[in-house]
């Protein structure tokens, strides 16, 4: 049977059903309350402060090379050094002396540039081993708040993880009986009013969303379940008393 073949009255207790079942599914929701948020906000911090330490100890690390590497350079300039100071001793004119000279200065520079590199990139290693230690704590700190949490939040699903597998069950099944233009207005009514009560009943004369008074003649008209009729104050769709007590009673055998 499909969609288009279910009458009115079949319509609207199936509404009812997947409205019970949406508001059964709200309560797990509330009872989760912010854990869900908490943990992926965690989750999402921790994998910043691993990555900030990862990139602090890869500075380091370059810094080590880039200093040895000054090392090398500073140890091939003195042996440059010594080769033309001896050259230095062997030259036949002044020019080839002062050539020699200039050679040795240049040298001399360097070894003073990369002397002054490495007194930077040990200050810079400082600074950072300085932070890792904080950071590291920081990120202890906030591992052991997830453990606690997701503990927290497993307890609360492995509670009620067998019953949304059948809530989701249900709330497909009755789904696909209501047709795709009612089932739309239904989520888009039930998106914009206060606890996500879509459908609601008739309870003492008035519309269970809004507490306006319904006139008699309008109650009549929703007791037959020939059309669907919605509150001109909330938007809901409405539905009599009997109706929905029958529903709330077969939901609630459902689950128990």
């Amino acid at each position: 049977m499909t969609n288009k073949d279910v009458n009115v009255e079949a319509k609207l207790r199936a509404l009812y059903d997947l409205q019970l079942i949406d508001s059964r599914i709200d309560e797990i929701a509330s009872m989760r309350g912010e854990l869900p948020l908490e943990v992926k906000d965690l989750e999402d911090e921790i994998e910043g402060l691993r990555t900030r330490l990862e990139n602090l100890n890869t500075d380091i690390e370059n810094l080590e090379t880039s200093i040895a590497n000054k090392k090398t350079a500073i140890e091939d300039a003195k042996v440059m050094v010594k080769k033309y100071e001896d050259q230095q001793k062997n030259v036949r004119n002044n020019r080839e002396f002062d050539s020699l000279t200039k050679e040795i200065e240049y040298q001399e520079l360097e070894i003073q540039l990369a002397e002054k590199k490495i007194k930077e990139a040990k200050i810079k290693i400082e600074q950072k081993q300085e932070i890792i230690p904080a950071a590291k704590e920081k990120l202890e700190d906030k591992e052991t708040h997830l453990k606690h949490k997701k503990l927290e939040l497993d307890g609360i699903m492995a509670e009620t993880q067998r019953e949304e597998a059948i809530l989701a069950e249900k709330s497909k099944e009755f789904s696909e009986i209501i047709d795709e233009r009612l089932l739309k207005a239904y989520k888009k009514i039930r998106a914009n009013v206060r606890n996500g009560l879509a459908i609601v009943s008739i309870e003492r004369g008035a519309s269970g969303g809004s507490f306006f008074t319904i006139p008699p003649q309008r109650q009549a008209e929703i007791a037959t379940r020939k059309k669907i009729i919605t509150d001109e104050h909330s938007g809901r769709i409405l539905i009599d008393a009997e109706l929905a007590a029958e529903e709330r009673k077969k939901i609630a055998d459902l689950f128990a």
